[in-house]
């Protein structure tokens, strides 16, 4: 039952990254899914000392994501999603989830301050016809960073490294 729960959570992260990109909004329907995958997973390790923990846990990540959203750091959809992957992955893992999460964060605003940069030094004439097209899929809505990428990356990779809930 773990392994379907963790497939499941894999998916649902997979659509969430997709979304985030195309449309800058990460649904709450999602975001829920994933909480309750992660409630399901508390449930059925029954291990009420790490149940704690991973309740704390995401309580604590939630609060710090919600000041994050109050002062415009983070999109509210980002808030709701690092909370609800904190339980999905356990707080065994939440600092490497965390420092994964930073990471892919990072990467992924230097990979869009690259192609900003490629995009604005680059001559239109020496863009193929596709590479326009996908030029313009790709662009963002608004000048913003698709965090739930760097969120649903980070919480898949701890999945598949450390399916074990509790020690």
């Amino acid at each position: 039952m773990q392994t379907a729960i963790l497939i499941v959570g894999m998916g649902i992260l997979a659509v969430i990254a997709y979304r985030d990109v195309r449309t800058r909004r990460i649904p709450n329907v999602l975001s829920f899914a994933i909480a309750i995958l992660g409630l399901l997973r508390i449930i059925l390790v029954y291990d009420p000392v790490a149940a704690g923990h991973t309740l704390a846990a995401g309580a604590a990540i939630f609060v710090a994501a919600f000041l994050l959203f109050w002062y415009g750091a983070i999109g509210g959809g980002d808030a709701k999603l690092v909370a609800a992957t904190a339980l999905l992955v356990g707080y065994h893992d939440l600092v490497s989830f965390l420092f994964l999460m930073s990471v892919c964060g990072g990467a992924l605003a230097l990979a869009m301050l690259a192609r900003d940069t490629l995009r604005l030094w680059l001559p239109a004439r020496w863009a193929t016809p596709l590479a326009r097209e996908i030029a313009e899929c790709v662009a963002a809505p608004a000048p913003t960073l698709p965090y739930g990428v760097a969120i649903a990356t980070a919480g898949v990779v701890m999945l598949i490294l450390n399916v074990p809930f509790a020690e």
